[in-house]
């Protein structure tokens, strides 16, 4: 198959499977290998990555009008050092609380996420694994908790579970909302303080992987139609899955998703054990 549709069909799979709980970073190693492709530059991390920032972008879109808050609150907080009765300035110092873990844990391990994470039977498992998660959370967590109610232990607490989504298969916004459900969370705020706290994750990802593309050590040669191609379809469907899910979220659980999870698992696990 050409890479252009490669590249298309790769763009939607990210920007769709990044904002429900399934697994961009798995879809992204699965895929390919379901349907037999074998092209470097699709299959690479690099690629993944940029199709990331098509989905960053999908989220400064969708919430531009929280960062223009956001951003002048986050700056004042340093000028006045006090956040106390202004909320805007206190949730962005949790979302940079929350994004922190992740940072540390992605620099520590960077090697590992490259090769070793993205092995097939792995992404099955952690799919297995995710699902449990969720639908544990969502059984169990309570209701009581708005995010104005989130304090600075429990950012720190949702950004260490996001941590655990740079292994392939886990989902952040899966785990992210899963930890945030637990901490008592309803469904829309946990999406919301999810998608939010995602935001400058992928944006640090990004940067470090663009830079290792301008310097030439991605290992594998960019190709710019296929990128440009899959990192606008990656916009445009993230744009479409996040409104779903903000919607969807209001009156259901995430149970149709424990199930694909489980059902994709299957699928891989026939797949990679008859070869």
């Amino acid at each position: 198959m050409d890479t252009i549709v490669q590249a298309l069909i790769m763009g939607i799979v990210q920007g769709l499977t990044e904002f429900l709980p399934v697994s961009s970073s798995g879809h992204l190693v699965v895929v390919p290998f379901l349907l037999g492709w074998h092209d470097p530059f699709i299959t690479s991390l690099a690629f993944s990555v940029m199709l990331h920032m098509g989905t960053l972008v999908a989220l400064l879109l969708y919430f531009q009008a929280d960062w223009r808050r956001l951003v002048p609150a986050g700056l004042a907080t340093l000028r006045d050092r006090s956040f106390r009765g202004l909320p805007d300035r206190r949730l962005a110092w949790l979302l940079v609380a929350a994004t922190v873990p992740a940072a540390i844990v992605g620099f520590l391990l960077q090697d590992l996420i490259e090769t070793r994470f993205r092995e097939v039977g792995l992404v099955a498992l952690t799919l297995v694994v995710g699902a449990v998660i969720l639908w544990l959370a969502d059984r169990w967590g309570r209701r009581d908790r708005t995010i104005e109610n989130v304090t600075f232990p429990l950012a720190l607490g949702i950004g260490l579970a996001q941590a655990l989504a740079l292994v392939p298969g886990i989902s952040r916004s899966g785990i992210s909302i899963s930890a945030a459900r637990l901490a008592g969370l309803d469904r829309p705020d946990a999406a919301r303080f999810s998608f939010l706290m995602a935001t400058p994750v992928t944006l640090g990802a990004g940067v470090f992987e663009i830079r290792k593309v301008i310097a030439g050590e991605s290992g594998v040669a960019v190709e710019v139609a296929p990128l440009v191609i899959g990192t606008v379809a990656s916009l445009l469907a993230g744009l479409v899955a996040i409104h779903f899910m903000l919607r969807y979220l209001r009156t259901r659980s995430l149970s149709i998703f424990v199930w694909y999870r489980v059902a994709l698992a299957a699928a891989v696990l026939v797949v990679w054990l008859r070869q």
